[in-house]
Parts: C-alpha cells; sequence; structure tokens
C-alpha cells in the first residue's frame, strides 16, 4: 500500500482541493494507494480520504497558519505510517504516473529541486517523499527553540534542505512549476499559452494563480500596475487534469 498525505488548514483551500487530489491520484496510481489528509475542518472530504487531525505543534502566533505547520509531519509520535511516504501540496495538477516518485531511489530523502534556486542544494517541498519515522530532529529541534530557527531560514524548505545532507532531487521534467517553468515570459505570457511537457508527472502552482484560475486565464492582483504583466492565457489541458 503507497501512502500518499496532504494537509489543508485555514481557509486557502476549500474541500474540493483535496477531493481533486484524490481523483487525480487513483487515476495516476497503478498499485493499491491511500491519502491521508491532515486537518482541523475535515467536512467535506470524500469518505475514501483518510482524514485525521493536524498533527501536535507548537508554533509562534505569526507562522501558526504558513507553511511552517508541514514540519509537523516530521513529529515521530505520529502513528499509522510507516515506509516511504509521498507529501503533496493541495496546488498540485498531476498529470503522471505517481508511482514512480516511489520507485525512485526507495529509501532516500527525494524532493524538488527549487525552482527559483536551481543551482542550489535548497528543495521545494511542494512535493517530498520521506521514509516514516527518520529525521525526527527536524521536530524536535524546533520544538526546542523554534524562535533560533525561524531567525536563521526564512522558510520551513530551507530549514529541512540544511537538516538533511543525503538529498535526492527527483528529474527536473517530472516536477515543473506552471509559473516559473511552463508560463511564458512577458510579453509572450500574453498571447502564448503554456505548454504541458509530454514528462512530466505534477505541476506546482506555488503562489497565484491557482489551478481553478489559470485554467481560465485570470490572474488575481491586488495592485493594479502588476495586472500589466501578470497574465495568463486560458489553459485547457489544466481542467483536463485537474478533476
Amino acid at each position: 500500500m503507497q501512502t500518499i498525505v496532504c494537509m489543508k488548514w485555514g481557509n486557502r483551500y476549500g474541500d474540493e482541493y483535496v477531493n481533486r487530489l484524490w481523483s487525480m491520484i487513483k487515476r495516476n496510481t497503478r498499485r493499491p494507494t491511500r491519502l491521508i489528509c491532515f486537518t482541523e475542518r475535515p467536512e467535506g472530504i470524500h469518505p475514501e480520504v483518510e482524514r485525521r487531525p493536524l498533527p501536535e505543534i507548537d508554533l509562534p502566533e505569526r507562522v501558526r497558519w504558513l507553511p511552517w505547520r508541514k514540519l509537523s509531519l516530521w513529529n515521530p509520535a505520529i502513528e499509522g505510517l510507516g515506509g516511504d511516504v509521498l507529501f503533496l501540496d493541495l496546488d498540485m495538477v498531476i498529470t503522471g504516473s505517481l508511482d514512480d516518485f516511489f520507485d525512485y531511489e526507495p529509501g532516500a530523502f527525494g524532493i524538488v529541486r527549487n525552482w527559483t534556486q536551481p543551482r542550489s542544494q535548497i528543495g521545494n517541498t511542494s512535493l517530498y517523499r520521506w521514509k516514516a519515522g527518520s529525521y525526527p530532529e527536524i521536530y524536535t529541534n524546533f520544538q526546542a527553540d523554534p524562535e533560533k530557527i525561524l531567525r536563521d531560514f526564512r522558510i520551513e524548505q530551507q530549514y529541512i534542505s540544511h537538516v538533511i545532507k543525503n538529498v535526492v532531487f527527483w528529474p527536473p521534467d517530472w516536477c515543473v512549476s506552471f509559473k516559473h517553468t511552463l508560463l511564458p515570459r512577458w510579453p509572450l505570457n500574453l498571447v502564448v499559452t503554456p505548454k504541458l511537457p509530454i514528462n512530466a508527472r505534477v505541476v506546482a502552482f506555488t503562489g497565484k494563480p491557482d489551478p481553478d484560475e489559470a485554467a481560465v486565464g485570470h490572474w488575481p492582483e491586488e495592485k493594479p500596475w502588476k495586472r500589466i504583466y501578470k497574465r495568463v492565457r486560458p489553459t485547457p489541458w489544466i481542467a483536463e487534469n485537474w478533476r
């Protein structure tokens, strides 16, 4: 049984994001696979998804609902996880086999190489695989002195990449960023529709636009002057896969 986990907290994403994720997982796995969603609001999530409370973690209030909460998954007290576990953010569009992520160098810590820092050893935690119970110090050291770690690292993926030295990065064409990899640069983004690479397994929608917005060509932007260049053409392949 392959185990995939996700987290949903606050109001950023509704239950439909979990349900679509589960639907995409089922279409893109050959082996038996389960999805566990850690959330404080399980209402509306498909009954086939295993719903669990958010893991315990003591977070300073200013980062309580930021991605630092992902560190709670390294809590060694979490029960029911074993072997290699794959984590997926909710704002992902799955376009190919997820089994490949379990087959690629099993037992190692696998992660996306950060698209904005391609020459660094920093991973992007939109999608990563870890061996359950490994590297408990990620959680315990943070709990021992969260303020020090928050001073030393701007975001949680920098901290994780600092602790784990033996990192395996996924092949770059497996995990692509919609905004940083596929979206044509200005001004081409005004006239060219983003194309889906043939070997892509997962497309990450970090920040804005979200999948539903990019599918119809809408990029929400509060600052009017940014609307000049923050534009995306309607992208039909998103709706074809994000369902």
